[in-house]
């Protein structure tokens, strides 16, 4: 059903959990601009907007916005509503989240990408919508003139994994590891050393040693890891076949150590000197890692 075109919001009653809130319907909504943005913990887009979304959530909320965050998994281990709990807990997220294991919110919206923002009005009618990262001052003056405001830009500040990317740099393409998604990459680009298994969505490691190089171009370079069901596993970065020294991303140190602690997407590198190609190997101390996808930034 619509009214002047404008397609009324579907329901939010197929959340399997929801965080920070009871269960939101229509009635709780009518009357309030909202924002609904669907997301899933490991996707980078996803976290370089994020820092906009709290912003405008604490900007705006007595204003009338309702903000509601509905968490629909891209991999198997993002259906663990404790790996949703800690994410929300890491990133600082305050207001409302819909945990959409079973894509029942994605399919009502027949949504189809991470990040996803769909704007509502008072009447529950969506009065636009934007996909992926960007375009920030206009959203923000969509929810102004939903909310009836008219005020400066919020200011915004990212640090770290949520920092903007250095697009112009950018040359290397997010690459999924597993069968199912996995595209073909030159024989120079990437290769695997030791036991591997390649599954639909990750390769899994057999045998403690193994390891995995990647050459890319960009400032920044992400691996999405999970434990899986061996607990903490030890790893190791090296760029050019040297520490990363400054160049260390967020969740590893200059010696490039780390630790794969839970399933999320893990920032290895950030370039400090300049972007050029670098060859990246990261190498794991026990079997049972799972890497799924590379990111770049």
């Amino acid at each position: 059903m619509s009214v002047f075109g404008h397609p009324r919001m579907p329901s939010l009653s197929g959340a399997t959990e929801w965080l920070n809130s009871p269960p939101l319907g229509r009635a709780d909504l009518r009357g309030h601009a909202v924002l609904v943005n669907f997301w899933t913990l490991t996707c980078i887009n996803w976290l370089r907007q994020e820092p906009y979304i709290r912003a405008w959530s604490r900007a705006y909320r007595d204003d009338g916005l309702i903000v509601v965050g509905v968490h629909t998994p891209e991999f198997s281990f993002e259906h663990d509503a404790a790996n949703v709990r800690r994410a929300v807990a890491e990133r600082g997220i305050d207001y409302p989240v819909a945990v959409d294991s079973d894509y029942a919110i994605w399919n009502a919206f027949d949504n189809r990408y991470w990040p996803a923002l769909y704007f509502v009005d008072g009447d529950g009618m969506i009065r636009g919508d934007h996909f992926g990262e960007g375009r920030y001052e206009h959203s923000e003056r969509l929810i102004q003139r939903l909310l009836g405001v008219d005020r400066a830009p919020t200011p915004v500040r990212t640090t770290g994994v949520e920092a903007a990317a250095d697009w112009d740099s950018l040359r290397t393409p997010e690459t999924y590891l597993g069968y199912e998604r996995g595209e073909p990459l030159p024989s120079n680009r990437w290769s695997l050393a030791g036991d591997w298994r390649v599954d639909a969505e990750n390769l899994v490691l057999a045998q403690a040693g193994g390891s995995i190089t990647f050459r890319f171009e960009a400032r920044d370079a992400h691996l999405v890891l999970s434990p899986g069901a061996a607990g903490p596993i030890s790893f190791r970065v090296r760029l050019d076949g040297a520490a990363p020294g400054q160049s260390h991303g967020v969740d590893i140190d200059e010696d490039g150590e780390g630790q794969l602690t839970d399933g999320r997407l893990y920032q290895l590198v950030r370039q400090h000197d300049g972007v050029r190609e670098r060859t990246l190997d990261i190498t794991f101390a026990n079997p049972g890692a799972e890497a799924y996808a590379f990111t770049f930034g």
